[in-house]
């Protein structure tokens, strides 16, 4: 069975300004009725042995009564996988946690579950952005399993099966990456959202340098958590929701684990983070909270357009009919050349290049409609995703040549790609505009 509606923290709901101690490499600590214990392979020169390193990346807690083995990983390491199905045999706790959203786990448990997707309906929705980024950071996490030739996630994979065959409870710890991603977006000004594609699509490159020696260093900073630290290194703004925001997460959610022994199988790069909040009383309430869209973003929404069409409306009575014309003309002409250029470095289908430059003078000035969405929806209309698009996405994304040749993703790209040249194109028409006065 799984559970993951962790129950709220009892008493106030702020968090406990006192943190929670992280023992020294060796030793033990303890605070009320908390008590830790991490031992570690030391400052030896020599590579650490199996022995050394299971210690290094298994930490005992006692909390509340409760035992807390938590079990430090990298998910593209076939030593991490094999860690984490050995204490959980050893120790056959009542309850696993692992480092997993309902979301995630259902698309482990249900692997054909790409095939329902209404790619239509997530253009729509406005979800095409935020299924891409979820894409990019599998796609990471996969290029570097492929290369080291184990199934990426494999520990979190093992630790559900152990706790299927031990009859261990299943609580998924983690947030849902879709709130983890919407709460990153709207954290983040207009120039770090003009910044997030680029930094995701430059994060896939990483892999290539990558070996299994440097992966086994990621026992500090997990391939997956690499890719988020990687962009929150350049976007600082989202670091605190990619990252710290979910190890509060976590933290809630093995503390308010069932069960008198629990192991917790997350990212190497969470456990300090995990460690320091597990005892406070934290309320996930607003972790959990979609922010709304600031009241200053939708000034700038309305505004801007207003703006634009009140220089047309000044060009009329300044000037006369002929300048208000060209200044029209002149913002449809930069505005329209951005956004057909956009659907062109996509390769998209000619009828899709058209739709995009016709829509972009329009969509341009209307807050509630972009004309990436335009060009998606021709596109998939025209060029529909075939039934073996949705069987190869989780190969496809592995290279650059197949997230391009992949129908679903090439679609996903073409969204977020016309929108960008087009927001570029919108900047490059004002000055145009302006010098007809």
């Amino acid at each position: 069975m799984t559970h993951n509606e962790t129950p709220m923290s009892h008493g106030d709901t702020k968090d406990n300004e006192s943190p929670l101690p992280i023992s020294p490499p060796s030793g033990k600590g303890r605070l009320g009725g908390f008590s830790s214990e991490t031992t570690a392979g030391g400052n030896c020169t020599v590579p650490p042995s199996g022995r050394q390193k299971e210690e290094m990346n298994v930490h005992r807690l006692n909390y509340d009564g409760k035992d807390i083995i938590l079990v430090g990983t990298a998910h593209v390491s076939r030593e991490s996988a094999d860690l984490v199905e050995k204490v959980i045999t050893d120790e056959k706790p009542d309850t696993v946690c692992i480092e997993l959203c309902k979301t995630r786990f259902e698309a482990i448990k249900q692997k054909d579950k790409w095939q329902d997707t209404d790619i239509v309906k997530v253009i729509r929705e406005k979800r095409a952005p935020l299924l891409l980024s979820q894409l990019l950071l599998t796609a990471f996490q996969k290029k570097i399993a492929k290369k080291l030739n184990i199934n990426p996630g494999e520990d979190i994979m093992r630790a559900i099966t152990q706790a299927e065959e031990n009859n261990a409870e299943i609580v998924l710890a983690d947030r849902e990456i879709r709130i983890s991603l919407l709460r990153a977006w709207r954290s983040m000004r207009f120039i770090s959202k003009v910044r997030f594609l680029p930094e995701m699509i430059l994060s896939f490159f990483i892999t290539e340098e990558i070996t299994e020696e440097d992966v086994e260093k990621m026992k500090h900073q997990d391939a997956l958590e690499l890719a988020m630290r990687a962009v929150a290194e350049k976007l600082p703004e989202i670091k605190k929701t990619l990252i710290d925001e979910r190890d509060r997460y976590l933290a809630h959610a093995i503390g308010n684990a069932p069960g008198r022994k629990v192991v917790a199988v997350v990212g190497a790069g969470h456990i300090a983070g995990v460690m320091e909040n597990i005892g406070k009383d934290i309320d996930v309430k607003p972790l959990l909270e979609i922010p709304p869209v600031s009241l200053w973003v939708r000034l700038i929404g309305w505004g801007f357009p207003i703006f634009i069409v009140g220089l047309f409306i000044a060009g009329f009575f300044h000037s006369g009919v002929q300048t208000s014309m060209k200044m029209i003309l002149g913002w449809s002409a930069v505005t329209a050349s951005f956004s057909g250029m956009g659907a062109l470095l996509l390769l998209a289908h000619p009828v899709t290049i058209i739709a995009s430059a016709l829509a972009a003078p329009i969509t341009t000035l209307h807050p509630l409609i972009a004309a990436g969405w335009i060009a998606g929806l021709t596109e998939v209309t025209i060029r529909k995703p075939k039934v073996r698009d949705f069987l190869n996405l989780t190969e496809d994304i592995t290279s650059i040549r197949g997230f391009f040749r992949n129908k679903i993703t090439r679609v996903l790209l073409l969204v977020a790609i016309v929108n960008l040249t087009t927001s570029i194109g919108t900047f490059v028409a004002i000055p145009v505009i302006i010098r007809f006065f």
